[in-house]
Parts: C-alpha cells; sequence; structure tokens
C-alpha cells in the first residue's frame, strides 16, 4: 500500500509505504490490521498542560514520529477508509506468517473494548439485534514501533471521557514498570462541570449486600449482590473491577446465569499496580430506560494478606467486590470469621442474626451504611480496643500489641561513660518494638479532636461512628467511617527519633489520624469528579490537618510548608524535579517511570500550598475591609461549608470547587474586575512553576497628612501570563508591619500605587511566605 491514512480528531497517521495485512472478519466486520513499512503519526495536543506532559516524556510538544510497524485494533470503518490504497502483492504468506503471532499476542489487550462493540448486536432470542440508533461508538488503538520513542500506545475512543490518550509501558532501573501516559484529552475540549466528570455510566448501582466468608490466613469467599438501574443506551456488557487474586465463579441476572468474562489489566497501568483486574458482565438482552435489575456474584480467592502479629488486610491486593468506580451506594455487608478475631467494617454494626450453617467456632458481624457511600471496606486483626468520643459521636482504635514482621527494627545503641577507665563496662540499649496497643488511646483522642474541630467548621460528622484500625504497612487509607491507619501512625515521639525521623516528617506522622479523619468530609462524603479532580482530595484534607497544627504549633506549621516547598524543586538523578511532573490536574499520572514519587509530591506539597494560598488571599482581603473573622466564620471555611451542604453525596470538579471559592471573593480580589478564579485556576492549579518574587524601584511619598507606596513587582522564573495574588506590608518604627493590600502580580513586572502609613519605613512583599515560590 502507498499513500494510505487514518484520521480521528487530532489523531494523524500515514502510511507512505509498505505492506498491510487485516484480520479476519468479526460479525462481518474486520477489526484490526499490521503495517510494516514506512509511517509517520502527528498529534498536537490542545492545551498548554498537555504540550508541556507530553514534552516531558518525548521531548516535543506536539507528537510528530516516523514508525516502521504499526498494530491497529479497530470497531468502526478504518479498514474500508485503507482499502482504496491498496495493491495486491506476491509476499503476502510470507508477512502473514511473520506477523501473526505477533498480532495475536497483542489483541488481547483490547479484546474487552471490542465486546462492548460487538454485545451491543448480539442475538436475543435468536434474532440479532441491530445497532441501536444514534450510538456513538468509535474506537481506535494503534501500537506503534517508533524511530526515536520505541513502542508507544495510541487511543482513540469516543465513549471515554477523554477521547485521545498516548502512552508507552516503561520498565525502570529498579524493575518496576508503570504506564506513563504522555498526553490525554478530550477531543471536543467540553467545558461544563457536567460533561468533565467520568463515571457517568449508562448504568447505576444503588445498593450492594455481600455476604462474606474468611477463611484464614488468607482466603475469602463471598456472595455480592448488586441493585442497579438502567438509563438511556445503557450497554449489554458491563464492566467491574476486581482483585486479580480473585476468581469468580458465577454471574446471575435477576436469579438467571449470564455469562462473564475475567481479563488481567494491561501491565504497568493504573488498575494493574492497584491489584485489580476486569469482570466484564454480558447481558443477555438490552436494558432499556428506568430498568431495574440484581446481579449477583459468586467469587473467592486469596485476597487477605498475612502480615504477622495478628494483622491482615486487603489493601495492597486489589478491590474486595466488584466495583464500578466512585460511585455512591447502599452497602449491607456481613462477614463470618472466626473466633479470637475482631473485625471492624465501614458502616454501622448492627444485630447479627446467627447462620445455622455456620461452624459453631465462627464468629459472624453485620455492618450497614449510614448514609451513600464511594467505597467499603473491612480490616481484621487480634486487636485491643480503646473508645473515646467526639460529642455524639464514638470514636474506636483498634490495635495490636505488635507490628508487622518486616516493621524496622531501631539500631542497638552502645553508650560509654567512663572510655577512659580501664574495667568500665559499656551500656548497651536495646530498643523495645512498638507496641501499638500501648498507644491506641492516644490516637483515638488525636482523631476525636479532629472530628470536633471539623464538625465545628464544615458541618456535623457524616457518619455515626469512626473506626480506626492498624494496618501494615507505611500507607495510610481513609473509608467512610473507618480509617486504616499505619503501624507507623501508633509510633510515639521516642520511637520515631529511634528510627531518625525528621522533625517535619515526625509532625505529619503525628498529623496521620488527623489527614485521615478529614477525609471523611474531603474524599468520603464529597467525593471528587475525576482523575483530574482527585488532588483536592488529598490536598484539602492534608491541610485541613495543618489547620490544627498551625494553631497549636505555628513553627511547626511552617517547618512542614517548607518542607513540601522544597521537595518540589530537590531534582532526582536525572537532573529534574518533581515539581516538573506536571500540575495537580494530572492526578494519577503523576506516578511514571520518570516521577515513582511524582503523585505524593505534587498532590499532597503542592496541592497543601493552594488551599493556603486561597485562604491566606481571602484571610489577608477580609482583614483589609475592616472585618476579622476566624475559626469556623473566616471566608476560607466559609467556602468549605457551602462546598458540603451543596454536593455532600456527590462528586464535584475542581471548576466546581473553586466556584464556590469565588462566591467569597471581595472586590479587592476580583482580578479585572470579575467573580471568578479562573486566573488561579489557570496560572496555578493547571500550572507548575514556583516562580521568584522581587520588589524594586519602591518609593514612599508624603501626601498630606498621609503617605503614598509606588514600586513594581517581579516576577521571575514564571510564565508570561501567570498571576499572582500578592500582598504588601508596610514596615513602621519597631519593625510592626502593617498590611496594605494585595496586588495582582500580571506578567514579569507589575506597577503597584498604594496609601501607606505615616512612618513608614519600607515596604516588603509576602513576609509570612503564603505564596508557592521558590525556595529562597
Amino acid at each position: 500500500m502507498r499513500g494510505a491514512s487514518l484520521t480521528r480528531s487530532s489523531i494523524q497517521i500515514s502510511l507512505d509505504d509498505g505492506m498491510i495485512g487485516f484480520t479476519q472478519d468479526v460479525m462481518g466486520r474486520i477489526t484490526g490490521a499490521f503495517f510494516e513499512g514506512e509511517g509517520e503519526i502527528l498529534i498536537s495536543p490542545p492545551t498548554e498542560v498537555e504540550r508541556r506532559s507530553i514534552s516531558l516524556f518525548t521531548g516535543m510538544a506536539i507528537l510528530e514520529e516516523r514508525f516502521a510497524t504499526a498494530y491497529f485494533r479497530f470497531n468502526d470503518d478504518a479498514a474500508a477508509e485503507l482499502r482504496p490504497d491498496l495493491r495486491a502483492t506476491d509476499d503476502k504468506q510470507e508477512f502473514i506468517d511473520h506477523w501473526t503471532s505477533t498480532m495475536k499476542n497483542l489483541a488481547a489487550s483490547d479484546s474487552m473494548r471490542l465486546l462492548m462493540t460487538f454485545s451491543r448486536m448480539l442475538p436475543v432470542n435468536g434474532v440479532a439485534e441491530p445497532e441501536a440508533p444514534g450510538t456513538t461508538d468509535r474506537f481506535l488503538h494503534a501500537r506503534l514501533q517508533g524511530t526515536k520513542l520505541g513502542v508507544f500506545d495510541v487511543f482513540f475512543d469516543s465513549t471515554a471521557a477523554e477521547q485521545i490518550q498516548v502512552g508507552q509501558a516503561k520498565t525502570t532501573d529498579k524493575g518496576e514498570t508503570y504506564y506513563d501516559v504522555w498526553t490525554s484529552f478530550s477531543s471536543n475540549q467540553r467545558k461544563t462541570p457536567a460533561a468533565d466528570r467520568e463515571h457517568e455510566g449508562k448504568v447505576s448501582i444503588h445498593r450492594y449486600t455481600i455476604n462474606t466468608t474468611v477463611l484464614l490466613p488468607k482466603q475469602i469467599h463471598s456472595r455480592a449482590v448488586i441493585e442497579c438501574e438502567a438509563r438511556e443506551g445503557a450497554p449489554r456488557t458491563l464492566m467491574f473491577e476486581l482483585s486479580r487474586f480473585l476468581h469468580v465463579e458465577s454471574v446471575k441476572l435477576d436469579g438467571e446465569p449470564v455469562e462473564f468474562i475475567h481479563n488481567p489489566a494491561i501491565e504497568g497501568t493504573q488498575l494493574s499496580r492497584q491489584g485489580n483486574d476486569v469482570v466484564a458482565v454480558i447481558l443477555p438482552r438490552p436494558l432499556g430506560a428506568g430498568k431495574t435489575f440484581r446481579l449477583e456474584f459468586e467469587y473467592g480467592g486469596e485476597v487477605l494478606a498475612e502480615a504477622g502479629n495478628g494483622l491482615f488486610y486487603v489493601g495492597a491486593r486489589g478491590t474486595w467486590y466488584p466495583n464500578r468506580g466512585m460511585e455512591m451506594a447502599d452497602f449491607d455487608l456481613t462477614f463470618t470469621y472466626p473466633q479470637g478475631w475482631t473485625l471492624v467494617a465501614t458502616g454501622k454494626k448492627v444485630q447479627v442474626t446467627p447462620d445455622p450453617a455456620a461452624k459453631s467456632d465462627d464468629q459472624a458481624s453485620h455492618w450497614i451504611s449510614d448514609r451513600s457511600i464511594p467505597l467499603a471496606g473491612f480490616n481484621l486483626g487480634k486487636y485491643r480496643e480503646a473508645t473515646t468520643r467526639a460529642g455524639d459521636v464514638g470514636v474506636e482504635t483498634y490495635a495490636t500489641q505488635g507490628v508487622e514482621k518486616d516493621f524496622p527494627s531501631p539500631p542497638i545503641q552502645v553508650i560509654d561513660p567512663l572510655p577512659t577507665s580501664p574495667k568500665h563496662t559499656p551500656h548497651i540499649i536495646v530498643p523495645s518494638r512498638p507496641a501499638p496497643a500501648q498507644t491506641e488511646a492516644t490516637v483515638g483522642e488525636s482523631a476525636a479532636r479532629a472530628i470536633r474541630y471539623f464538625s465545628d467548621r464544615f458541618g456535623p460528622y457524616p457518619y455515626s461512628h469512626l473506626a480506626l484500625t492498624q494496618m501494615p504497612g507505611r500507607e495510610s487509607q481513609g473509608w467512610p467511617g473507618l480509617v486504616f491507619l499505619s503501624s507507623y501512625a501508633f509510633l510515639n515521639e521516642q520511637q520515631r527519633q529511634q528510627l531518625h525521623y525528621a522533625h517535619s516528617r515526625s509532625l505529619l506522622q503525628q498529623l496521620v489520624p488527623v489527614h485521615e479523619t478529614a477525609h471523611q468530609w474531603w474524599g468520603d462524603l464529597v467525593a471528587w469528579g475525576s482523575y483530574r479532580d482527585q488532588w483536592f482530595s488529598e490536598g484539602l484534607a492534608n491541610y485541613c490537618a495543618l489547620m490544627m497544627l498551625q494553631e497549636t504549633n505555628p513553627a511547626g506549621f511552617r517547618e512542614v510548608m517548607e518542607e513540601y516547598r522544597r521537595d518540589l524543586v530537590e531534582k532526582n538523578k536525572d537532573d529534574i524535579a518533581p515539581m516538573d511532573a506536571g500540575p495537580v490536574t494530572l492526578g494519577t499520572r503523576l506516578l511514571s517511570s520518570h516521577f515513582p514519587q511524582g503523585y505524593e509530591a505534587i498532590s499532597y506539597g503542592r496541592g497543601t500550598w493552594l488551599f493556603h494560598m486561597l485562604r491566606s488571599m481571602l484571610r489577608d482581603a477580609e482583614q483589609q475591609s475592616g472585618r476579622k473573622s476566624s475559626g469556623a466564620d473566616e471566608p476560607f471555611v466559609r467556602a468549605l461549608k457551602k462546598v458540603r451542604q451543596r454536593y455532600q453525596g456527590r462528586a464535584i470538579t475542581t471548576r466546581e470547587l473553586m466556584d464556590v471559592f469565588a462566591e467569597e471573593l471581595p472586590p479587592a480580589l476580583r482580578y479585572e474586575g470579575k467573580n471568578s478564579l479562573d486566573w488561579f485556576v489557570d496560572g496555578w492549579i493547571n500550572g507548575v512553576s514556583l516562580p521568584r518574587l522581587e520588589l524594586k524601584s519602591v518609593k514612599i511619598t508624603p501626601k498630606g497628612s498621609g503617605a503614598s507606596g509606588s514600586g513594581t513587582i517581579l516576577q521571575k522564573d514564571a510564565p508570561a501570563d501567570l498571576v499572582t495574588s500578592v500582598p504588601l506590608y508596610a514596615v513602621l518604627p519597631g519593625r510592626q508591619q502593617v498590611l496594605l493590600g494585595r496586588v495582582f502580580a500580571d506578567g514579569d513586572e507589575t506597577t503597584f500605587r498604594v496609601t501607606v502609613p505615616p512612618g513608614t519605613q519600607k515596604i516588603v512583599l509576602d513576609p509570612y511566605n503564603t505564596i508557592l515560590t521558590s525556595p529562597k
């Protein structure tokens, strides 16, 4: 073939010269091809964020790459588009023999997506179903062998929230595999918040009823009944996530068996790294809008992991029930498990009726969610329990007498008090292993204080109680009404010192119960709309915890914030800093082969700073207006209370969140007179820079009984269009500092003129470090 091409929105693929072979048809359609020869791909991402992203991985803001081979998989008329440029060849059998096995190996990765398409046309009662009128389902996957970039993937999927994606599987020097997403964007660049949401599924889930038998040490066996409702255009194939360690035995629709496929996730993808696979359920007939139905899954496997000392967990082994994302639903959970163990789950514990078929040495517990929640979980251990209260809310803390087997041991200390004495005996100190059960009351009280603090500011605690359970490893996780707390969160100050914690890290470790408690509001009660909005859950929960620290330990707050600032610019072995990984709105895409710690540095560090900047701006403006407010009445908190009232039980986008904050903007904080935070979203939330701010040409001029000040704000190491709200202060005799107001620094240089108090000695900018600037 020669001079052929495929175009899908912003994707342009040219097949200049070579040979191509097509797959056999499926239901009368050809769905794949393999090309060898000379070709080129051209993709131009539409936004600065996406151009920066693809440049990070390819060195090019626009993808323009020659390729030697191409695997294609599609569900549309791509074969017909290429047919006019085909020419017969005598070498076709040699070509087929050489590439058939490669084609078959690659085809597995797209099988589930094609199943979504062709299941719409499966027969019903022996009669073939026509494709639904108005159905827009176009899919193209190209895996290309680039001449410079190696093997990479290009996707166009009309059913996805972001129809175009380009990425590459990459294995690091340490043997870890990542799937680097170079760019991902919508082909029509929709602007409305509703259109930006992911998981606007055609099927909604109302309720899960799950009965689980725990078979220690590693197995569970579960029966999950899922009550669903179809919407307009519901698919014939429904996709669920489930741990790769669980095996589905059967699926029933309203009591009748249906076909299903359990398919492994692609290595290196987020799904794979979470330990999950995909389960596709094929329905026997189309679902009409408003149709309610029940799916029943029977499954089991070795999903539990034993960490020793009476600790079990599911966390690192994927989701333990068939899940379709962060969709709010009711949960009814029943567990049967051996005597001598304590099981804690999401929801409120209710009286359980003993199962006559259960073994006599088993026990059971029953948990029902207080309200619709996005996720459900459970934890199991040989716990000791401590209880406390935060008003009407009970706080239970569950911890074991020991830590996991691989928990680090502090070094043995040798103290030599009399080194000059010939008969002295060195004193050897062998540190004891941590015992979380001894500190659980302290941990529980920390969470109770957080509940009181956040309830006063953001509205009542959303659930009937809070359970804190010890979990092995360094990571903690907040579920609705249930927190998995890392064993490290139970360390006391002496034990942290023995493990040589830096002071700022020790402060953050103390705040882990507070951070996870904040997630009960931000992440559980109010969820995020898409991966691009996930940052606010971590950033806001973290900042809320630091708000508590700031009130009791201002110096510690400043130390932690400065540590986050330094972390963003600390370069790795490739001489690139985490700040270059991308903006907070890239979400899980920040976790890549270039930046294994990128998600933490950006979502937690930069995300926390963004909320501090917002809070400082609003607080300064209110102070300047003559009103002094604090605690539950300050504008930042007022905005968050509105967010809770409007969006509880729902998912929210970054744009919707910023729109609520914009309602608190006084006239002095309205850039170009607009009651909007678009400038903050564009430059800071979708930006990566840490600018340097300086003053020059400052003059203080007496004016009547007062004085005026003027000068220029320099904004360096920043994009030309970056806008920053900069606080200016007057320094008076005795080094007293008085807030003059805020000036919008727009671009490289911005002049200002302000009224200053009599006796002003000089003008300084941002003396309290409220802006995320480059470390000094």
